[in-house]
């Protein structure tokens, strides 16, 4: 272990940031091992049900609400648009807007057991207050971003 240093020992001991990228990588990767067999990644899961919520959306709204870049959420909506569960408008390498056809809804129902294993385990994992505040904190973001 190098010396200690009051600098580094702050930021270490007291960063939100580094402390919620570990978490959210933990979790996301919970729910991904979950989906893995179901050729989904909780990111496309993520997408489907916000297009499904707000409906015909344009990308740049996908990426606003869901804190995405620009080139993570054509990475991700570049296979739900081949497979058929998004449709788009316009040209591929710039869509005007997507929505969840019947075939993303029949795909979201078929991982629905996936997804809630997963969601039961991320629970534990956080605990109960931990689970809470999560959703909390994630609503008082969308509340923002709208």
């Amino acid at each position: 272990m190098s010396e200690p240093n009051p600098v580094v020992d702050e930021i270490a001991g007291a960063c939100l940031a580094v402390r919620l990228r570990m978490v959210t990588r933990a979790i996301s990767a919970l729910y991904d091992r979950a989906l893995a067999d179901r050729d989904l990644t909780i990111a496309q899961v993520n997408i489907l049900v916000f297009v499904g919520k707000a409906g015909p959306c344009p990308p740049a709204t996908i990426g606003r609400m869901l804190q995405m870049e620009k080139s993570t959420v054509s990475r991700n909506l570049r296979p739900l648009l081949a497979r058929g569960w998004l449709a788009g408008e316009g040209a591929e390498t710039r869509l005007r807007e997507v929505r969840l056809t019947s075939r993303g809804l029949q795909r979201l129902t078929a991982v629905l057991d996936d997804w809630r294993e997963a969601q039961d385990r991320a629970r534990e994992l956080l605990g109960t207050a931990g689970a809470n505040a999560v959703l909390a904190l994630g609503d008082r973001l969308w509340q923002q971003s709208r």
